[in-house]
Order: C-alpha cells, then sequence, then structure tokens
C-alpha cells in the first residue's frame, strides 16, 4: 500500500505541472487586469502603466508563469492584488477554514441521510416511502442550490427564526459555546450544499442494492440461513460502497466548487465568496491560488478512493 501511495504521489507531479498551466492560462485569457475596474480619469495613465510594471503585469507570459511557479513550489503564492500587503497563502488559509468547515458537514448530512434512505427504499421498492424518496431525488438534483438556499432563508431564519441567515460564528463565544455556535450557522448551508448529494448518492445506494439483492451469492446466503441484516450489511452494503467511493473523490472538489454559490448566499466567509470576489477586482494570484487548491483536493480524492477500495473490497489488493 506504502509503494502505492509513494507511486500515486509521483504521478501527481505532472498532473499538477499541466493544472498549473491550465489555471494560469486561463486566468491570463479573462478580460482586464486589476485597474481596470478601478481606473480613475483624473489620473495620470502613466501612474497605471508604472504600477502595471511593478507588479510584472507587463512581462512576457512565460516569464509570469515560471514567476508564479517558482513562488508556488516554495509555497510563495505573492501578494495580493485587492488586499494590499498581505499575502496570499494567508488570506486563503483564513477562508479555507470555513470552507472545509461547510464541506465536511455537507459531505456528513449526505451519506447519513443517503445510506439509510436509499437501503429502505432497496428494501421496500414502490413502496410510499420509496416513492417520496423518488420524488426527492428528482427535486434535488432539479433544484438549484441557490434557489432552495434562500427558500430555506425564508423559511427557517426570517419566519421561523430557527437557525441564523448569514455568517459562521457569532458573538465571542469560546469552547464548547463556540462550537455549538458554529454547527448552528452550519446547518442551512450545509443542507443547502449536500442537497444534490443527498439525492445523487440515495439513487445510487437504492440501485446498487437492488442489484446485489439479486445476486446468486445473496440467493446463497439466503438459502444457508444467514440473517437478513447480516445479508444486508456485510454482504449487500459493503459491496454496494464501492461505486459510491469512486464518486467521493470527485465530490470533495464538487462541494469545494459549490461552495462559491453557497457561500454566496448565506454571506458565508469561505473560499466561494473570496473567489467571486477575487473575479470581480481582478485579483489574478488569489484566483489562481484558489483553482489550485480545488485542482489538487480533486487529485488526493481520488487517491482516497483507491485506498478506500481495498478496505472496501477484499479483492483489490495494491501490493
Amino acid at each position: 500500500m506504502a509503494q502505492y501511495i509513494i507511486r500515486r504521489i509521483f504521478v501527481f507531479i505532472p498532473m499538477l505541472f499541466i493544472l498549473t498551466i491550465i489555471i494560469f492560462s486561463l486566468a491570463k485569457a479573462a478580460p482586464g487586469d486589476p485597474f481596470t475596474r478601478n481606473i480613475d480619469s483624473s489620473v495620470d495613465p502613466e501612474v497605471y502603466e508604472q504600477q502595471r510594471e511593478a507588479l510584472g503585469l507587463n512581462d512576457p507570459l512565460p516569464v509570469q508563469y515560471f514567476h508564479w511557479l517558482g513562488g508556488f513550489v516554495t509555497g510563495d503564492f505573492g501578494e495580493s492584488l485587492q488586499y494590499k500587503g498581505r499575502s496570499v497563502e494567508s488570506i486563503v488559509g483564513e477562508r479555507a477554514t470555513n470552507t472545509v468547515y461547510l464541506s465536511l458537514f455537507a459531505l456528513f448530512i449526505t451519506f447519513i441521510f443517503a445510506i439509510p434512505i436509499g437501503l429502505y427504499s432497496a428494501r421496500n421498492p414502490y413502496s410510499m416511502l420509496d416513492y417520496t424518496a423518488t420524488t426527492f431525488g428528482f427535486l434535488g438534483l432539479a433544484i438549484p442550490n441557490f434557489f432552495f438556499g434562500l427558500v430555506a432563508i425564508y423559511v427557517f431564519s426570517i419566519n421561523l427564526g430557527w437557525f441564523p441567515a448569514q455568517g459562521s460564528v457569532s458573538g465571542n463565544t469560546e469552547g464548547i459555546a463556540r462550537i455549538w455556535d458554529r454547527l448552528h450557522h452550519l446547518v442551512l448551508p450545509g443542507f443547502t450544499l449536500g442537497l444534490a448529494g443527498i439525492a445523487t448518492y440515495m439513487r445510487y445506494v437504492r440501485s446498487e442494492v437492488m442489484d446485489i439483492m439479486e445476486s446468486d451469492y445473496i440467493r446463497t446466503a439466503k438459502a444457508k440461513g444467514m440473517s437478513e441484516s447480516n445479508i444486508l450489511y456485510k454482504h449487500t452494503l459493503r459491496n454496494a460502497l464501492i461505486p459510491i467511493i469512486t464518486l467521493l473523490g470527485f465530490e470533495l472538489g464538487i462541494l469545494l466548487g459549490g461552495a462559491v454559490i453557497t457561500e454566496q448566499v448565506f454571506n458565508y466567509p469561505g473560499l466561494g465568496s473570496l473567489f467571486i470576489d477575487s473575479i470581480v477586482n481582478r485579483d489574478y494570484p488569489v484566483i489562481m491560488a484558489i483553482n489550485l487548491l480545488l485542482g489538487t483536493t480533486i487529485l488526493f480524492g481520488n487517491l482516497l478512493a483507491d485506498i478506500l477500495y481495498s478496505f472496501v473490497d477484499p479483492r483489490i489488493r495494491y501490493d
């Protein structure tokens, strides 16, 4: 296993290199620069030109790329063009913590609801709950995140007052009170972000479990008198999780990407809102750092999925 992980990490190096080229090219292909939006007609254009020269924006693109790549290798992403005097890694690091909390909470919500509902629907097909779950699945995939978020704010924040409508924490709470306060703020954005995941994984679990329950080895286990719960959890669910794990590596990146819209709706101070602000202000160093973080997360998510395969399916070995 250790050798396999090391080999995969070495494979990541050329993939990361290609990813940096794509991210840099897309950022530079965007029209304008950090000064385009804030140009003051009363200021001499020569001043802006001097600032562009000082920031290296007039250098040839290959020079700019290798300068940025060198900083990335050494862990220095430069300074933000929007937040003067602050390093990119410090700004992204502050916001990344909140986004990680939100993404993990949404992932937890996804699996804690999707797997039990999917199992029940598979064991009781065409029942009332199965039809209800199917309807919910279609609605969960059809309703955009921002619309569900706005409805959740209107119902649960404005009308009922159960949950806060924005932010990540409130007040200066400490200890256990701060943890509960953060969880209280995570409920609405977490459910909003995890809604599509619940609908998707619920349908996957239902479909996989129903297929496996018709397999010959399940019939054999039943004929031998094995208990229903043992068949379900030891044989059926374990095999049904294999395609679910395949999607897990991409789900991490999807959650981080989906947080862009969700965080804007709930005014949640994470990477998503920072990403939108950086795009509006042409803050290229921050934009490229966030994109690189998302891409790296997907790569390591796929590695995590491969490792989990060996625990779920004993036939898979990486020796």
